[in-house]
């Protein structure tokens, strides 16, 4: 069969569906649903010039890429190419044509830089240096069984700590973007990001699909967000913590533990059965912080770069 290369097409259910089934096979410790794909594809930033692909072999999709420039850094010019493929549907040609397909979409506005995830396995290391990208920093995704696993005993807030959850701030979430945004440029990453706007935050976190106030837990101190774990779902049975950080001013105090761990029993309580998490291999805090709370490594993907020139 021949596999061809085009657009995601944000009206045909079976392409979002397809996206989202062949980034769960290959990328279990992430959330997809077809709905967050199809918000993904309409509300990412102008500016970011956001492609989503599909490798199709006789009307399966069986590849997809997410390709963006990186909009929100002060350095121009760098770009983010994430292909994965069904891992019953390899060596069929379709990871190459969606990084060829996506390598000029990028090059043609102004991409230098391309940074590409890819799965620690040979077969993935192997395949992303035949396409000219180095090794660089790592990460782990890291798995809890909050079904049959045990959490530590919940804690009252020290005194001049209150907890919170993220809907209680429905009517003015501007304090959590501008924590998400502190904490967020001190992550370890070998991509610098500056949130500076509100309204396209508002759009891609606030607003999306898989986001969940109501399992967002915060730690406030003197009335501000002090430190918080803002958590995604599938609305089913997975758990996700896509950031958890604190104010630079109050780290070292245990706030962002005392969120997470309000956010997990929570989760728990509502009936998910797993929690997924990502962290830096360099960040040793977190985790430290994630090992107290039984989470296991699962798998390690590495950052791949590619100059272009």
């Amino acid at each position: 069969m021949t596999v061809t290369v085009r657009d995601l097409r944000p009206d045909a259910r079976a392409d979002l569906e397809g996206f989202a089934r062949v980034r769960h096979l290959a990328l279990p410790f992430m959330l997809f649903t077809p709905d967050s794909v199809a918000y993904d594809l309409t509300h990412m930033h102008p500016d970011a010039h956001y492609r989503p692909l599909v490798a199709v072999e006789d009307g399966e999709v069986i590849g997809t890429a997410q390709v963006h420039l990186v909009h929100d850094s002060p350095e121009p010019g760098q770009g983010n190419v994430n292909v994965y493929v069904h891992p019953e549907r390899t060596r069929r040609g379709a990871g190459g044509l969606l990084v060829r397909a996506a390598e000029e979409h990028l090059a043609a506005r102004g991409a230098t830089k391309l940074f590409a995830w890819v799965l620690d396995e040979p077969d993935n290391r192997a395949f992303a240096e035949r396409h000219g990208y180095r090794a660089s920093r790592s990460a782990h995704f890291l798995r809890l069984d909050l079904a049959h696993g045990t959490l530590p005993p919940l804690q009252d807030p020290p005194p001049g700590v209150e907890l919170r959850k993220g809907s209680d701030y429905a009517d003015d979430p501007r304090p959590l973007f501008e924590l998400d945004a502190e904490t967020t440029a001190d992550e370890p990453s070998d991509v610098d990001f500056q949130f500076t706007d509100y309204e396209a935050w508002l759009a891609e976190t606030w607003r999306h699909p898989l986001f969940s106030p109501e399992l967002t837990s915060v730690a406030v101190v003197d009335g501000r967000p002090a430190a918080f774990t803002l958590a995604r779902t599938d609305g089913a049975t997975r758990y996700g913590t896509a950031m958890t950080g604190t104010a630079r001013a109050c780290r070292g105090r245990g706030l962002a533990k005392l969120a997470k761990n309000d956010s997990l029993h929570r989760a728990r309580a509502a009936g998910f059965t797993e929690a997924f998490t990502g962290n830096d291999t360099g960040n040793g805090p977190m985790i430290a912080i994630n090992k107290w709370f039984g989470y296991e490594i699962c798998a390690t993907e590495v950052r791949y770069v590619r100059e272009l020139g």
